[in-house]
Parts: C-alpha cells; structure tokens; sequence
C-alpha cells in the first residue's frame, strides 16, 4: 500500500522473483535414511521443511530389497557401514541423487569411483571417534595380555569353583613398567591421530619408547616426534621399518587405513619376527592382518596374544573361525566407536554432511574425491 493508501500492485519481473522465491522455498527433496538416528539426531532432520524423509522402520540392518525400492527419486541418502553402496543402487537412484552420507569413518562399502563420475558428494565422520577408538586399544592391550578372554569365559562357563589355582596360572605380560622390567616399547603400525590418542593413554604406564611405521614415502617428522617425546616424558618417539616395528614392540597396535597397499601387511613373515610376549592389536581394518597367519602365530606361541577389534570377512565369523578357536585372541564385534557419545556425534555429522550438500552448504566432513579414477 502507498502513502496515499493505493494498493501497488508489484512489476512482472518482481512477481516472477517472487514466484521463483517461492517455487525454492517450497521445494522438497527425498531424502532416504538407512537407519532411525535416534530422537536428536531425527528431529535435526524432521525440522528441515525442505526434506521429504523416508526411514527404514526396523531396529536391524536396512533390507536390500528395500533400500533399492526406496532410493529412487532420493536427492541424498544416510547409510551405515552395512550398506553398499555401488553402481547397481547408484542407477536404482537416478539423475536426482547428489549426496551419499555415511555414519562411518571407513568408506569401502561406498564405490568412490563410480560416486565421482557422477559428480556426487560424499560425507562421512571422522575426527570424532579417535577417543573411543584409543581407549579400546587400550583395553585390548589389557585383556590379551592378561588372558582376559579366557578368563572370562571361565567364569561364565561356571568352572570358577572348580578351576585349579596355580603361582603362574592365567598370568601374562604385564603392560606397565615394574622396577625388574623398566623398559616398554610400544609400536604402531600407522601413526595418526587415534594412534597419537592411544600413545597418550599409555604414558601412566610407564612406557619408555614409542616406535611407528608409517607410509614409506612420507618424510620423518623429527620435529613432530621430538615433541611428542618431550610431552609425554619419553625416551624416543621413532619411524622405523616393518622389521624393527615387529622386533622391538611388546605391543603393536595396527591403526593403519585399509586398502591395497595395507592388504595383509600383518603377515606370516611379520608376525614370526615379534616377541614371544608380544601382543597384537587391531582396532582399524580387517584386512590388514592374515587371519590363517595370526592363528597360526598364537597356536604356536611365536606371540603372546591378540585383541581384535575387527576380522576380516566380518561380521560372517562363526566358531569355527580359526581365531576365534583361540584362547588368547580376543574378538569383540567392531564396537570401537560404540559410545553413546561417539555415535551421536556420528550420527548428528551425517545428518549434517547430509543437509550441507543438498542446501548447497559446506559439509562438515566430505571425502575428497578429486583423485578418484
């Protein structure tokens, strides 16, 4: 209305801004979520009037059948660790999709290729389970050495009672430093961030030396290292070669990407030059470690024990896997990031990386994908 109370009537152009103001404002877009994230992380995603949201209604892994009915027309999806993620679903969806978010750190189950021809932006969730994961490493540690596993199975098993009591019975390597064992090298195969975290929970233990292998190609960072020593009151903080890496460790934990270049790196020949006392932990990728190798290590003593965070070919590990038939492996089911405080921040990143790339936004953590071919 006018100052002199005419109602004014707006120009074509104007009206057609506004038109297409309003066509944007009102436009949905379909989005699928392999799994219910939860109330807080659900009501992150309800409040956005611009997301058409379909949920898998069951408290299990997403159903392919499903997924596959479902995706089409979808303009993103949230997936979890189970769900594939290839070209077969990638077609299912369409022209319309432009973002696969996944509440997960690690990305094989997504074809980073075939997301990359066609242009699509892919989100995960790093940085906020390095704490979670460290202090599973350490457990790990703790139990293989000191027999836990089997130690626990002999209490459930109700043979407590009737166990006999022996000076040396379930005893193990003991993970901190005493006055007649004043030396403890820990190694780590990979030397990021959780590693970093994880050497930072071992300092009370007395640990003297940190030993690591890391990619080949990239330089010694002596200052990094010098650093490192000196804040946690240690005697060296080294690169070195497979070879010192598997000598020297009493214990070596493998937090190491998975890929080709990492593909068995745990191996026969490796596991043959560790201590006899030695322990062996796996808190990143499956494949990383021969499993017919390290059964064989630990049935035949070359290595005191194992803590497994992960298996290759999980989760399709029966009994009658060959290092779950040994006693002094411990296996837990990929839990290393299962903290109420961890998977909520994971899951409330996906659904962030999720509602960045649709609104044409940043995303909080996107896998670059300029060097996929």
């Amino acid at each position: 209305m006018s100052s002199s109370g005419s109602i004014v009537t707006p120009s074509v152009p104007t009206q057609r801004l506004m038109s297409v103001a309003s066509h944007l404002h009102s436009q949905r877009f379909k989005v699928v979520v392999c799994r219910n994230l939860g109330p807080h992380v659900m009501s992150i995603l309800e409040a956005r009037p611009e997301l058409d949201l379909v949920v898998w209604p069951q408290d299990s892994a997403c159903e392919r059948s499903w997924l596959m009915e479902n995706i089409s027309g979808a303009t993103g999806v949230i997936v979890m660790l189970t769900d594939k993620v290839n070209a077969e679903l990638l077609d299912k969806a369409g022209p319309s999709l432009k973002v696969v978010s996944t509440m997960s750190v690690g990305y094989d189950h997504i074809d980073l290729k075939e997301a990359a021809q066609r242009g699509l932006k892919v989100g995960y969730t790093p940085d906020v389970l390095t704490d979670a994961v460290a202090d599973l490493s350490v457990m790990l540690a703790l139990m293989a050495g000191r027999n836990g596993g089997t130690a626990v199975d002999l209490v459930q098993r109700g043979q407590w009672a009737t166990f006999s009591w022996a000076p040396f019975g379930l005893c193990g390597p003991q993970l901190s430093t005493t006055a007649a064992s004043p030396t403890r090298k820990i190694g780590f195969l990979g030397f990021g961030r959780i590693a970093q975290a994880t050497l930072a929970r071992l300092v009370p233990f007395g640990i003297t030396h940190c030993l690591y292998f890391s990619n080949p190609s990239s330089l010694p960072n002596h200052a990094r290292d010098a650093a490192l020593a000196k804040q946690h009151k240690l005697q060296a903080v080294s690169k070195v070669d497979l070879d010192e890496l598997s000598r020297e460790s009493d214990v070596l934990f493998i937090l190491a990407p998975g890929g080709g270049e990492t593909y068995h790196i745990v191996n026969e020949t490796l596991l043959r030059k560790m201590k006899r006392t030695s322990i062996l932990v796996n808190a990143s990728r499956g494949t990383l470690v021969d499993s017919d190798a390290l059964a064989k290590a630990l049935r035949e003593g070359w290595i005191w024990g194992a803590g497994l965070d992960v298996v290759e070919g999980e989760p399709n590990v029966t009994i009658d896997h060959p290092l779950v038939k040994e006693p002094r492996c411990v296996i837990v089911p990929h839990i290393a990031s299962a903290t109420l405080e961890t998977r909520l921040e994971m899951a409330t990143r996906a659904a962030q990386n999720l509602i960045g790339a649709i609104l044409g936004r940043e995303m909080p953590s996107e896998v670059n994908l300029s060097d996929v071919s």
